[in-house]
């Protein structure tokens, strides 16, 4: 089945033969790109979408999110207002709820999320466990996201859980072995969160190897809390990605300027947690591939709107609008190793969201505003 988007007034297409350009259509054949061309020449499809001068975009990829988990952690969002500082301690919080919730619940609150997401424009999203922290439940963590994502992420290693406090050797062992065992086989990628009060750089270490060795991907929590040896790690390791970076010295920037990990910055944590910003702007003008995600999850970030990401990032980390918008949509899809995601070519898949406005400026000059007229995943409309 073919269909035809047409009357399209700006196409922000992320491929460097294109650009943004206007007056065109495009042509979509089963869950792919097939034509891009002038609106006046396109070819007949067996359906039509009429865009009526709006912008047309790639979906958004968000490349990092929480979604299996139960309960929330409002009253410490209030607490944090009042002027509490975060700590990141409030995970254990989500994990004793999570591993109270029956699989339909955690079924179900990840479904709304992705949902919710998805009708504001997010077509590709990235789902952590992480709130388990026990074999069985790290397991069934990534079983119920398998279901709804093709990315998944084993993230085990996010704190070391209560009943291991005065034994974070054994649990990181447990980590690498037992539990990354039952994981594995629902999980794409592995993650640690490498920090103080968390795992240091040698745990991260033997985790991310042991991960490598079962065949994922590496990704990696990174100077999110203060400086650290996260982004460096990272990169040494040929991560796909560093996520946070907020806390970053002249050689973190340096080195993921000189390397394949992109710096996946989540200003969502940013804007809950009331921290300073990453420095995107030096990051982009060092030469640094950067992703925007929304870090979704009931504690720090708990917001499914890459848009108002988008604002924020605008607003608060010195990205023009144009860079934002590729930041959300081709920096996602490079930070998870995804060719045929994030942009507007021929032969990739047939992500496109439709904005209730003729320019993909609107979306950091209208923040607030739910501007996703239409929403294209795989060629369908949603």
């Amino acid at each position: 089945m073919s269909l035809l988007v047409t009357n399209i007034g700006e196409l922000f297409t992320n491929d460097p033969g294109l650009g943004i350009v206007h007056d065109v259509a495009v042509v979509v054949e089963d869950d792919r790109i097939a034509w891009i061309g002038p609106a006046s020449t396109a070819p007949a499809a067996d359906s039509v979408l009429d865009a009526d001068g709006a912008a047309v975009l790639p979906g958004f990829v968000d490349s990092h999110a929480h979604l299996i988990f139960a309960g929330d952690r409002a009253a410490e969002f209030g607490a944090r207002m009042a002027g509490a500082a975060y700590t990141g301690g409030g995970i254990r919080t989500t994990v004793a709820a999570t591993r109270a919730a029956s699989d339909d619940e955690l079924r179900r609150n990840a479904r709304r999320l992705v949902g919710e997401a998805l009708r504001q424009g997010t077509t590709t999203i990235e789902i952590k466990s992480g709130y388990g922290l026990s074999v069985a439940d790290e397991e069934r963590s990534l079983r119920v996201a398998a279901e709804i994502v093709e990315e998944t992420t084993f993230l085990g290693a996010h704190v070391v859980p209560a009943e291991y406090a005065d034994r974070p050797g054994d649990y990181v062992d447990l980590v690498c072995g037992d539990m990354l065992a039952a994981a594995s086989p629902y999980a794409k990628w592995v993650d640690v969160f490498c920090e103080r009060g968390a795992f240091d750089a040698d745990q991260a270490r033997a985790i991310l190897e042991a991960g490598a060795k079962r065949g994922l991907g590496l990704r990696l929590h990174a100077n999110q809390l203060g400086p650290g040896p996260g982004v460096r790690l990272a990169v040494e390791l040929g991560a796909a990605s560093a996520d946070h970076c907020t806390h970053l010295d002249g050689a973190d920037v340096d080195a993921l300027a000189s390397s394949d990990t992109v710096a996946t910055l989540l200003p969502g944590a940013e804007f809950s947690t009331r921290s300073r910003y990453p420095d995107a702007r030096r990051l982009l003008d060092a030469g640094a591939t950067v992703a925007l995600a929304t870090d979704c999850n009931p504690g720090s970030s708990y917001t499914s709107s890459m848009p108002f990401c988008i604002a924020l990032a605008v607003r608060e980390m010195r990205l023009t609008p144009s860079e934002a918008v590729a930041a959300a949509t081709v920096g996602g899809a490079t930070a998870l190793r995804r060719a045929d995601l994030g942009r507007v070519s021929i032969g990739a898949r047939a992500d496109l969201i439709v904005l209730d406005a003729p320019s993909h400026l609107h979306l950091a000059y209208r923040p607030g505003v739910p501007l996703i007229r239409a929403v294209l995943r795989n060629g369908v409309p949603h």
